[in-house]
């Protein structure tokens, strides 16, 4: 059985990297991101909060994330093992973490502010079905129109400058120094996020002793880039 953690700046390839892993290793990918997106879908409790978080370009409070994680978790589908994003995300999850789960590493993927805001901000999402498009990775076939249902492509609500901004400084505030801790207890191994997804997953599986990849299993590139 194989778990990972794995960590990075939004837009540095979490989501990505992740399914290449699970697809390829029989793993279970717990996206945090993806849990709370449901919830929005779905219009719960949960997804009224996280809309309005969103649209004041914040991120959702620590506490959820622990009780959404701590519930995915407990549904014990990973028979074997899971790679999971979005998670930890303070010193006291972390700690939890470590106790519950006898975790084989940390993978951290390595983006410079600057080229997370050249790939976000690329970022467009269709209006309908809600398809994943990076005008830089994954461009439409059609200029401003989804190749699946023909709806229009916008901007993510939290995919403004300014929200990006305040979502960097977050991110840098607590997220660096839960990387730290793990370093500390040398689960971390980090890799360059700045190559192409194929060339990031190659050097993960390097650091890891994992077996090497073949690019004709790799994920669709629709999908999402985390």
């Amino acid at each position: 059985m194989r778990k990972y953690v794995i960590m990075g700046v939004q837009g540095s390839g979490k989501g990505t990297q992740s399914k290449l892993l699970a697809d390829d290793l029989d793993l279970v990918h717990i996206s945090v991101g993806d849990i709370f997106r449901w919830h929005v879908k779905n219009h719960t409790k949960i997804g009224a909060q996280v809309r309005r978080l969103v649209a004041a370009g914040e991120l959702v409070g620590d506490d959820l994330v622990e009780d959404v994680v701590r519930e995915r978790l407990q549904l014990h589908d990973w028979n074997y093992g899971f790679v999971i994003d979005g998670f930890p995300r303070n010193r006291r999850q972390t700690e939890f973490f470590l106790e519950s789960y006898d975790i084989d590493g940390v993978i951290h993927l390595d983006l410079p502010d600057e080229e997370v805001r050249r790939r976000v901000l690329a970022r467009r999402l269709c209006s309908q079905c809600g398809m994943d498009y990076n005008l830089i990775a994954h461009r439409p076939e059609v200029e401003g129109r989804c190749d699946v249902c023909g709806g229009e492509l916008v901007s993510r609500a939290d995919d403004s400058p300014d929200a990006l901004a305040r979502r960097l400084r977050d991110y840098h505030s607590k997220i660096d120094p839960v990387i730290e801790l793990f370093r500390r207890k040398e689960y971390v191994m980090t890799v360059d996020a700045r190559a192409d997804k194929y060339t990031v997953q190659q050097s993960i599986r390097d650091r890891f002793n994992l077996p090497p990849f073949d690019p004709a299993r790799g994920a669709d590139p629709a999908q999402v880039q985390g």
